[in-house]
């Protein structure tokens, strides 16, 4: 269900992230973002002189190569479309991320190694959907895989699913649908 009707407006920003997941040749996994921000009037930018109507503000990808565990394993960024010319020399930076896993407390450790004065605000915005996007490619591919092949999922690991929101409660309804056997670590 939709939003219920906004009260007259007018356009101004636009926002958009694209993500995509690719599984490689090699095993390894390509995760893609893609950000770009509009204006729908023209403006003039120190940098650039007049930025036109829907023409990118912003414009930055990312490019996270994964393996099965979710370790980075290679990093691609760019800026194509930056408010200063000094936006792109931040990009560097971003292969700190190689070898980090994409798991519980990856944003808050993204932040350290790249919040603030050593990364780019809008790059480090884009690696949160990059990151689920990664979990979304991943996870139901491998499982819809082994399924076909008749491979049951390992009961003694917990599912890395629960707890990550209110539908997957350890306790709750859904958790003892699909996975009825308590993990070895909650048995008594």
């Amino acid at each position: 269900m939709p939003l219920p009707a906004a009260a007259p407006r007018e356009p101004i920003h636009t926002r958009q992230i694209e993500c995509r997941g690719y599984r490689r040749d090699d095993g390894l996994w390509d995760i893609e973002g893609h950000l770009t921000d509009t204006k729908t009037y023209a403006f003039m930018n120190e940098n650039r002189g007049e930025v036109a109507p829907g023409e990118p503000l912003h414009q930055m990808w990312l490019r996270l190569s994964v393996d099965d565990t979710l370790t980075i394993r290679a990093v691609e960024a760019a800026t194509d479309h930056s408010p200063y010319a000094v936006c792109p020399a931040i990009i560097p930076n971003f292969q700190r991320l190689i070898g980090v896993n994409i798991g519980k407390g990856f944003i808050n450790y993204v932040r350290e190694l790249l919040g603030g004065v050593e990364g780019c605000t809008h790059l480090v915005e884009m690696i949160g959907p990059v990151a689920t996007t990664a979990y979304q490619t991943i996870f139901p591919y491998r499982n819809r895989i082994a399924a076909s092949a008749g491979r049951k999922p390992d009961a003694s690991h917990k599912p890395r699913l629960l707890n990550t929101c209110h539908a997957f409660a350890e306790n709750g309804e859904i958790a003892r649908r699909l996975w009825p056997e308590p993990s070895p670590k909650n048995k008594t």
